[in-house]
């Protein structure tokens, strides 16, 4: 029996390939938000926005740190995540906001609860999406595949 899980729970793979696929994937996620904001409006630019924010981090959090599982990754871009938008109980992020359109990229300006939701869902899809791209990755020539026998 061929058993992915360990290739999706374990920091499996080379560094280099991995920042590499998470660059790419980072720049297609940029274009994915700005192309959401241009065609869209109203809550799915909104909610798949806060998706795509989370599902950004995770790709960073993987360039920065390539040997993390998608577990801890998907952890650690939903932790940023909601930390940004629990500061948003304080005045802080709105200030920053009325004098950088980057500081309201980055950090918003008002809290809102359903964004942690959408959070979740932007590092759910981070950790299927590896899941399942290192799953395909087991059944190619020269992957490394653990076989279980018995």
């Amino acid at each position: 029996m061929v058993s992915t899980s360990r290739t999706c729970a374990g920091a499996d793979g080379d560094p280099i390939r991995i920042r590499l696929t998470a660059a790419a994937a980072a720049s297609v996620i940029v274009g994915a938000g700005l192309g959401l904001r241009a065609t869209t409006g109203g809550g799915a630019a909104k909610y798949g926005g806060d998706a795509l924010y989370t599902l950004l981090l995770f790709a960073l959090v993987l360039l920065v740190a390539p040997r993390l599982t998608p577990l801890k990754a998907g952890g650690v871009a939903l932790a940023v995540s909601w930390g940004v938008e629990f500061l948003q109980l304080s005045d802080l992020p709105s200030e920053l906001s009325r004098h950088s359109t980057a500081a309201r990229l980055i950090l918003g300006s008002t809290f809102n609860a359903p964004d942690l939701f959408w959070y979740a869902v932007g590092a759910v899809a981070g950790w299927l999406a590896v899941c399942l791209a290192r799953g395909a990755g087991a059944h190619r020539p020269g992957s490394r595949v653990r076989i279980r026998r018995g």
